[in-house]
């Protein structure tokens, strides 16, 4: 009797709240530490990475007017969903990153406590960073944030499954849309985090996640029009260096993240990705007395 052959799943990309084949029709296969392929993956290709940029500027500005109130329930909900995971995911973190059993089970957990950290911050970062400042003028001066926009991010090899949570906490914490391409070394966890985001009230294309290459699509990321920052979580120097070229053709947003640089839980990580309006109101006065407006 023939041995049985097992069929592998084939991990889909995350585009405009679909899970959908790469255009180009190629994958790649993920090994575990025994060298048995556990998984198919897409691998995302120019054409992937532009449809998801359409769907990201198109959601961006409802996502952005949605109330602090209702993104930090947004977040708490994919930690609700995260927790009755957390088994399968220390399972796909073990195969995919070679880790023991226990470091998974801890990382898990790291990355739930995550988006809980950041369903906290939403309504509170704006009073953190905002200000009035003084001027020598009858005017107030407010200063606020406000989202850069479509944020497209690249995460290295030596990235962890809790870092791309505090990646897509952080960036839709603060309004932002995002698009994220994920190292074959994040790709099984990030995908199942995608299953998780799709039935967590998140709306399409808020968040999109991609599997493929850093060297295919790098120059595409950092050279695209309609996005408006490109963050880095690694430490290629050459990557780094590429980058600032690449970006100051088009004035985009360069972040650069170090992987030992700690990013994870802090409100400076929704900082980043944000701009500072500034406004000036005239003050009048009325019989002694000071009033806008």
């Amino acid at each position: 009797m023939n041995k049985r052959v097992e069929v592998l799943k084939t991990y889909k990309l995350y585009i405009g709240g679909k899970f959908s084949r790469t255009e180009s029709g190629r994958y790649f296969k993920l090994e575990d530490k025994k060298g048995h392929t556990v998984a198919n993956l897409c691998q995302s290709s120019r054409k992937d990475f532009r449809n998801s940029v359409v769907v990201a500027r198109k959601a961006q500005i409802a996502w952005e007017e949605r109330s602090a109130y209702n993104k930090g329930q947004i977040l708490y909900r994919i930690a609700e969903n995260l927790e009755g995971r957390k088994s399968e995911l220390a399972d796909l973190i073990s195969a995919e990153r070679k880790l023991d059993k226990k470091k998974a089970d801890e990382e898990v957990n790291d990355a739930i406590d995550t988006f809980l950290y950041f369903a906290g911050w939403t309504d509170k970062y704006q009073a953190i960073f905002s200000s009035v400042n003084p001027v020598a003028s009858s005017h107030f001066n407010f200063s606020i944030l406000e989202a850069l926009g479509v944020v497209s991010s690249i995460m290295g090899p030596d990235n962890n499954f809790q870092q791309l949570a505090a990646l897509i906490s952080a960036a839709i914490a603060g309004g932002n849309t995002l698009i994220t391409l994920v190292p074959a070394e994040l790709s099984l966890s990030a995908m199942t985090l995608a299953e998780v985001i799709h039935h967590s009230d998140v709306p399409a294309g808020v968040v999109n996640i991609l599997t493929g290459f850093e060297d295919e699509l790098l120059e595409h990321m950092a050279g695209h029009m309609d996005v408006n920052a490109l963050l880095y979580w690694g430490d290629k120097k050459e990557t780094v260096i590429k980058i600032r070229e690449l970006s100051e053709s088009n004035l985009k947003r360069s972040v650069f993240w170090p992987t030992e640089k700690n990013r994870a839980r802090s409100p400076y990580s929704i900082y980043d990705l944000q701009e500072i309006k500034t406004t000036w109101h005239p003050i009048e006065q009325i019989g002694g007395a000071t009033s806008a407006y």
